[in-house]
């Protein structure tokens, strides 16, 4: 059967790219309705493109699979943007008003655009994250309304390398996918695992990937801190195949017997753990290299947490990712960080229904692409496929994809929801709105100023006439004087 509406989102990830389709109810709830993957290894790291050319041939690959399940072509996919590089940094921005003035929507628009036109070296904002407003000495969320003759905003800018948000979208366009929206993959991850109580009092959310380790910080509803640590299960795989053996052995030992915790009672001095028919290694020789990298994984992760937030995390930290499934997780956590709360999401918080088995196992690797899934609003669903033609679009002489321009007008900044990031062509064209703008602008003023030098040249004009005016009205005057002068004198005679 042809599907007719559904939502698209592809996630880039360290080792594989995951496309998902599927449609969301009135309640929330959401209706998986075809999950493909294409391995990445060979042209994604640490979850950035690396590999433009092999990139995009696995994006067209992911959505010709797609679209043959779902029997209908794809007009549009959400995106999600993450991986190494990914960092966030406070930045303020202050404004001084008039007395007494009261502080208007444009203001805090102003704001939002000055801290979005900073500049950072080799680095792009990806988005911006509003903390607070200050308003004279006291915080607000929203200070519209207002009186003060002080406002200064407080952001916190995610940033990326700029040559991995140029390759990402490289892809795309080379790929001919047109993108809905893009979104940063730790923020829909978050909205889609955290509870509003978590958020509210305070977490850490912690995505235990392969490659990477994302950390991200909440308090009172708002994002705090955000980064990516370039660690993850695979360098306990790669630690292990040290010993030496192959890195799919490793991964195999890993998975059967590795325990991210265990008592120093619980070893035993004289047992060991089969690599091969032939090799074996010491229980607690690979207790010890496993337990060395997820410490540093961990205390990676625990030295991210901002200190003015460290005593407020009354909701726990939250694990979830791959690495979230290993033995022991909670209690490795809660020996390094001393925190008693801790979470495994291993699943979103919205109901899901499929027929994917890893969905269905719910063991934290599909929340994110679910995450982004239900960050989307838009229908990506293009024109159903004939049956009686090639699924993988003969009868389409485009692939059945669409360009990259989703003809989309420019937004402004504080259009943006929080975690939306800006497509390179949307940037484009706010850019093309703001040079307008400015050159618009530019125009006004030297139109005045024309008027202005043309007025005032009146006036010197008219000045020098009145002037010279005045030099010829005094010689006849003293003329007429001169005159009568001269006539009194003869009379006197």
């Amino acid at each position: 059967m042809t599907a007719k509406d559904f939502i698209v989102a592809i996630e880039l990830g360290s080792t594989k790219i995951t496309g998902i389709a599927g449609r969301k109810s009135m309640d929330g709830s959401i209706q998986i309705l075809a999950v493909v993957r294409e391995d990445a290894t060979s042209c994604i790291r640490k979850g950035v493109v690396y590999n433009i050319d092999k990139t995009s041939v696995c994006l067209n690959n992911v959505i010709k699979k797609l679209r043959s399940l779902l029997k209908a072509d794809i007009s549009q996919v959400y995106v999600g943007v993450g991986g190494q590089s990914i960092r966030s940094i406070k930045n303020v921005i202050v404004k001084n008003v008039s007395d007494d003035s009261v502080i208007s929507q444009d203001m805090i628009n102003e704001l939002m655009d000055n801290n979005r036109s900073m500049s950072y070296p080799d680095q792009e904002i990806l988005d911006a994250a509003t903390q607070e407003y200050k308003v004279g000495t006291q915080y607000q969320i929203d200070p519209v309304g207002i009186q003060c003759n002080k406002l200064e905003g407080n952001f916190l800018n995610i940033l990326c390398r700029k040559s991995f948000y140029r390759n990402l979208n490289k892809c795309f366009e080379s790929a001919g996918i047109a993108i809905a929206e893009m979104y940063l993959a730790p923020i829909a991850l978050a909205h889609s695992v955290l509870t509003d109580t978590e958020k509210r009092s305070g977490c850490v959310l912690v995505d235990l990937g392969a490659d990477t380790t994302t950390v991200s910080v909440y308090y009172k509803n708002i994002l705090r801190h955000l980064a990516v640590i370039p660690l993850g299960g695979n360098n306990i795989t790669k630690d292990l195949a040290s010993w030496p053996m192959e890195e799919k052995d490793a991964e195999a030992l890993k998975q059967k017997y590795a325990s991210a915790y265990t008592d120093p009672n619980d070893i035993e001095s004289d047992k060991t753990i089969p690599i091969d028919n032939e090799r074996t290694i010491d229980q607690q020789t690979f207790v010890d290299i496993v337990e060395a990298r997820l410490n540093e994984i961990i205390e990676n992760v625990w030295e991210q947490v901002p200190k003015e937030y460290g005593s407020k995390l009354l909701g726990g930290i939250i694990l979830t990712g791959g690495g979230s499934n290993m033995n022991n997780i909670k209690k490795a956590f809660a020996e390094k960080t001393h925190q008693s709360k801790i979470r495994i999401a291993k699943t979103v918080i919205q109901n899901v229904t499929s027929t994917d088995k890893d969905v269905n196992a719910q063991n934290g690797t599909m929340c994110t692409a679910i995450g982004l899934l239900a960050k989307g609003d838009m229908n990506c669903a293009g024109q159903p496929i004939n049956q009686k033609t090639d699924l993988f679009g003969s009868n389409n002489p485009t692939g059945g994809t669409a360009s990259t321009d989703t003809n989309r007008p420019p937004r402004k900044i504080g259009d943006l929801e929080t975690g939306t990031v800006i497509t390179e062509r949307e940037k484009q064209l706010m850019e093309e709105e703001k040079r307008r703008k400015q050159e618009a602008e530019a125009a006004r003023l030297a139109k005045i100023k024309y008027e202005e030098e043309q007025r005032l040249k009146e006036e010197e004009k008219k000045r020098k006439k009145n002037k010279g005016m005045g030099k010829v009205w005094s010689t006849l005057k003293d003329f007429g004087n001169k005159l009568i002068s001269d006539e009194e004198e003869k009379g006197d005679k």
